[in-house]
């Protein structure tokens, strides 16, 4: 059943813009459909990643390797912006565990440099399945033409500075 969604009566004309403006009560709603969206969106890799004895750290790690073969650790430490200590943590299990290999740099032998197994490759794939399921089903749900909104909002929400290097991440 397709919720009721209507801004239209939130929506002011905004004398400072000269633009449009949402309610603080519409912006307040987006934000609490922005928290139940993102539970729901993790809730089916989550229980894979249950199988495992993996958490969210781990989906994290094993997406941006899985999209970007080669990933050093210190590129990989800036994308999740995490310690190097809960970083190692989480690598040490999934190398053990046969998800990722670290190969030394070609030029720089100190150099870490990180890549999925062939378990890794399916741990990947069986994560993304619902994820892209669920994203594909909600933009076909608002009409295909709400993709690109959605994208814009999505990168209206990083940081300025960042949205840069967040674009190279994801359009690799």
């Amino acid at each position: 059943m397709k919720p009721e969604v209507n801004f239209a009566m939130d929506v002011q004309a905004d004398r400072n813009s000269g633009g449009r403006s949402v309610s603080r009560d519409a912006v307040i709603e987006l934000i609490e459909l922005l928290y139940f969206g993102y539970r729901d969106f993790t809730s089916d890799p989550d229980v894979l990643l249950l199988d495992f004895g993996f958490g969210r750290a781990h989906h994290r790690v094993v997406h941006f390797v899985g999209r970007n073969p080669g990933i050093s650790v210190a590129e990989l430490l800036e994308i999740l912006r995490i310690t190097k200590q809960s970083l190692a943590r989480v690598l040490k299990e999934l190398v053990d565990r046969g998800i990722i290999e670290q190969r030394s740099g070609n030029t720089d032998r100190r150099r870490r440099l990180l890549y999925l197994t062939p378990d890794g490759v399916s741990l990947h794939a069986r994560l993304m399945q619902p994820q892209i399921e669920r994203v594909q089903s909600a933009i076909k749900h608002a009409g295909g033409d709400a993709a690109p909104v959605f994208q814009q909002i999505l990168y209206g929400l990083i940081d300025e500075q960042e949205r840069d290097r967040v674009e190279k991440v994801v359009r690799p």
